[in-house]
């Protein structure tokens, strides 16, 4: 088992925070996945259409993470917030990059309703899991870099575990040790949103569309949330 927290300090500075935690047991991540496929593709189709396209930077949901990026030293512009970069490479190529099924199902969810997403195989993970501003001496290695260390800046938001950080920027990157691939059988889906009193229902429709498409591959899955109101969940 797994408790995630949100640090105390990260709460008061963003005290609307809520993060839906979707965790998935007994994945089957080489078999094939229709609903995704189809998810994938129905936004495709809709984008080229031009009966919808993705949230831009201008769009209430993005630029409250480009406020609270600033708000920790990070230029949003330069370093984006994961559903923000996901929505520009999506208007400049008009399709979503295919990774594998369980990346694919949360990419979609994630560009859909405009809103950050992540996930980590629980079984790479050490610890517990803290959102928390990094203190400056954490060890990073970026997604697809496994030969890389990078040390967060000091009172950078982060996602931590007790051997180093997860995700760099709050949610603008992953880390390469805990990435989900098709052998990944227990694994933990980050949404989240810094206006919970806004978007919470949204946070809650998209929690719910990704645990249809994880649900038909995995011996069980359940959905949790994390903010200054439950700080503290173990999945």
């Amino acid at each position: 088992m797994t408790t995630f927290r949100i640090a105390p300090a990260v709460a008061d500075a963003f005290p609307d925070t809520l993060v839906a935690l979707v965790t998935a047991y007994g994945m089957r991540g080489r078999e094939p996945w229709p609903e995704t496929t189809r998810s994938l593709q129905d936004l495709e189709q809709q984008f080229a259409d031009g009966l919808w396209q993705p949230a831009g930077e201008t769009d209430p949901r993005i630029e409250a993470w480009h406020t609270a990026y600033r708000s920790f030293g990070t230029n949003p512009r330069r370093i984006r917030p994961s559903v923000d970069a996901l929505g520009r490479r999506f208007t400049k190529q008009g399709t979503l990059p295919r990774i594998n099924p369980a990346v694919d199902s949360y990419n979609a969810v994630s560009v859909h309703h405009g809103l950050p997403a992540g996930a980590f195989d629980l079984d790479r993970v050490t610890g517990d899991i803290d959102i928390r501003y990094a203190d400056g001496d954490e060890e990073f290695t970026p997604l697809g870099e496994p030969d890389s260390i990078e040390t967060p800046k000091p009172g950078e938001i982060i996602y931590a575990d007790t051997t180093g950080v997860l995700t760099r920027h709050w949610n603008h990157r992953d880390a390469h040790r805990t990435r989900v691939t098709e052998d990944s059988s227990r694994v933990a889906f980050i949404l989240e949103t810094l206006h919970s009193g806004r978007d919470g229902r949204l946070l809650k429709i998209a929690a719910e569309e990704l645990q249809d498409l994880l649900i038909t591959h995995a011996e069980r899955t359940t959905v949790h949330y994390l903010g200054p109101a439950e700080p503290e969940v173990t999945t």
